[in-house]
């Protein structure tokens, strides 16, 4: 483990490093559904290959996971509320409400994630923390009804795209209470993702389309990039939770938000408007006056 002087420095290269990688997401599924791949079987096979990457990974350091009971629980549990639900909502709303939308809503799960830390006393009431929440959670309602006014798009898949978050802080909240003792992160990180993956499969028996699109190189190529960015993401997760905590870890969001809106305007061409501008603005500054508040806590 780095030394205390160098914590700040990795926390923060790895808070950036994920949360970007994490924007580009919405944008290669948007590319992924133009081109025929259904949204869930795109992440099926993305989650699927991904955690076999990273077993391949673990098993080469010698990190390999545990496959006791409680273990296993663990990687269904973390699997449901990180990876199998939140992925199936933003993947499956991203082709009604664009990858810009879907990216914005990645900013809310520190707001989220504060509150139920804050519920649970895994944190203390504070209220700057309280005052950023209120602010990001105002970004929250503008977004939604900026969305809703344009009306091109359906209530159900904003509302869809809006509980992707809510899912994201519920798995940060449970990874760091359940948090397997003398476990490492990398070797977690795999259990995980193959659990998303495992719980994806039931719904093939009610008619999903789950079957991989492997007609053309350009299908194949995005499956690779998504497989290749699942593994790297939630490899490097597991580290920064253990580095950094909770309430600093759901700050990836924000930086997914940021990157993954400005691509989906500058290079795919979706529509920005007024309500998203401010609706970002509001989450910047309450994302900040929470992770200011909480490194100033983290000092004292």
């Amino acid at each position: 483990m780095p030394g205390s002087h160098f914590r700040p420095v990795l926390a923060l290269s790895l808070l950036l490093a994920i949360g970007a990688l994490m924007g580009l997401t919405s944008i290669l599924v948007k590319l992924a559904g133009n081109i025929g791949w259904p949204a869930m079987a795109y992440l099926f096979w993305s989650l699927l290959g991904g955690g076999l990457l990273l077993l391949l990974f673990t098993w080469i350091r010698s990190e390999r996971p545990g496959i006791s009971p409680g273990l296993l629980g663990y990687y269904l549990a973390s699997g449901l509320l990180s990876i199998a639900v939140p992925n199936g909502l933003l993947f499956s709303s991203i082709g009604h409400v664009g990858a810009g939308f879907a990216s914005m809503c990645l900013a809310f799960p520190p707001l989220i994630t504060y509150l139920l830390a804050l519920a649970l006393r895994m944190e203390r009431l504070s209220r700057i923390r309280l005052l950023g929440i209120c602010i990001g959670l105002a970004g929250s309602l503008l977004l939604a009804l900026g969305k809703l006014n344009a009306g091109d798009s359906p209530l159900l898949w904003v509302l869809a795209a809006l509980c992707v978050p809510v899912f994201l802080a519920l798995g940060n909240i449970y990874r760091a209470r359940y948090w397997p003792a003398g476990a490492s992160p990398l070797s977690l990180a795999p259990g995980m993702l193959l659990g998303g993956a495992l719980l994806l499969v039931p719904l093939g028996l009610f008619g999903v389309d789950l079957a991989p699109r492997l007609e053309n190189t350009a299908a194949v190529g995005l499956l690779a990039l998504q497989m290749l960015l699942f593994a790297a993401v939630y490899a490097l997760f597991f580290v920064l939770q253990n580095l950094a905590g909770t309430v600093f870890l759901s700050q990836i969001g924000s930086v997914a938000a940021i990157t993954g809106a400005a691509i989906a305007i500058g290079l795919l061409g979706e529509q920005g408007s007024l309500s998203m501008l401010l609706a970002a603005l509001c989450i910047v500054g309450g994302v900040l006056l929470v992770a200011w508040r909480g490194a100033k806590e983290a000092q004292a």
